[in-house]
């Protein structure tokens, strides 16, 4: 009787690159829409444009690497870099910093290191620190306020367009700084008591943005429940921003307390959609826990002492710098082997 020569695995998975991108696309629907319910429609708008750029970028560089179009962009990578982008990116953007973001990320974090699975740094984060550093201006003073912070009813579809794409101004009530960056330069100033009560936060805790996060927070449950990705990054990096917050910043009057530093800015967008890239993070089960906790002591150290509110970007940009190396580190022992040993070799004689 002939035997089989087949090679493992000789199961087949349900799962495809497609799927999984596309699964992770939908899981960011909760935070989009609390968003737009939020702070109007420029976030959709947005992530609109951002997708369709990163597709048209990505079809422009496959072109003219003489690459099948229908094969890799069917993979929904470009995709999700567009929406994840759109989201992080202020709702009212001037349409050409979107452009210049998604197609940046496109043709250079990710194509030009060959493309999907070989680029070393997240794309989105490539992108969106390309823009902060490039256009401060347009990176800053393009927040909108939501509902509860302004008082006033959203901007309607056709004056956000013209906002975005005639360059039109906000209109004053409409646009403002957000929650991180509202605290971290008036307590310096104030109290804790009498920042909160600045048109910033209007009673609210975070400004709205506390649902934005409980949101994503939602998106990324699902993923885990559907094993898109594991606990170890997520869980390692908000409790690792959460135990510098209550070690260095307990005093609520000197420092931005814990609730703003999860329930606020892209923390939760960060820990579940971003960090997690496949490609750019860590990949061992050790490996994962230090990456994580990487991004959350960075996370905080660039939001209390550094230029920028919000550090999601710096922080993941400079774990995927380690990645190669924590992961060089942290191999499990192969099943039946003893641990390996590390160092150097002894010397021979």
């Amino acid at each position: 009787m002939a035997l089989l020569t087949l090679s493992s695995p000789h199961t087949h998975g349900s799962n495809s690159t497609p799927r999984l991108m596309l699964t992770v696309t939908l899981a960011t629907l909760p935070g989009l829409l609390v968003l737009t319910g939020l702070f109007g429609w420029g976030t959709l708008i947005n992530v609109v444009l951002a997708a369709l750029t990163a597709i048209a970028s990505e079809a422009l560089i496959l072109k003219l690497r003489k690459r099948p179009l229908g094969f890799f962009l069917r993979d929904n990578t470009a995709l999700l870099t567009g929406v994840l982008l759109g989201l992080a990116l202020p709702p009212f953007t001037p349409f050409w910093v979107t452009i210049v973001a998604v197609s940046f990320a496109i043709v250079f974090a990710k194509q030009l290191y060959g493309g999907i699975g070989n680029n070393p740094f997240n794309p989105a984060m490539v992108g969106y620190a390309l823009v902060l550093v490039s256009f401060p201006v347009q990176m800053t003073t393009t927040w909108a306020l939501s509902v509860q912070m302004s008082g006033q009813p959203l901007l309607s579809f056709a004056d956000t367009l013209q906002v975005i794409f005639a360059g039109i101004p906000v209109a004053d009530g409409y646009s403002g700084a957000t929650p991180l960056d509202a605290y971290k330069h008036l307590i310096g100033t104030g109290t804790a008591d009498s920042v909160r009560a600045t048109a910033t936060f209007n009673g609210w805790l975070n400004g709205g943005w506390e649902w934005v996060n409980l949101a994503f927070l939602a998106g990324g449950l699902f993923l885990l429940w559907r094993r898109i990705i594991s606990w170890h990054i997520p869980v390692s990096m908000l409790l690792a921003l959460s135990l510098c917050s209550l070690l260095f910043g307990w005093d609520e009057d000197m420092y931005t307390p814990l609730s703003l530093h999860l329930l606020s800015g892209a923390t939760m967008l960060g820990a579940f959609f971003i960090a997690t890239d496949p490609v750019s993070a860590s990949t061992t089960p050790r490996g994962k826990l230090i990456y994580g906790a990487g991004i959350g002591i960075l996370l905080y150290v660039i939001r209390t002492w550094g230029a920028y509110p919000d550090a999601v970007a710096f922080a993941v940009l400079l774990m995927n710098f380690a990645a190669p190396f924590i992961d060089a580190y942290t191999q499990p022992r192969s099943y039946g082997h003893a641990k390996a040993k590390r160092g150097l070799p002894p010397k021979t004689r």
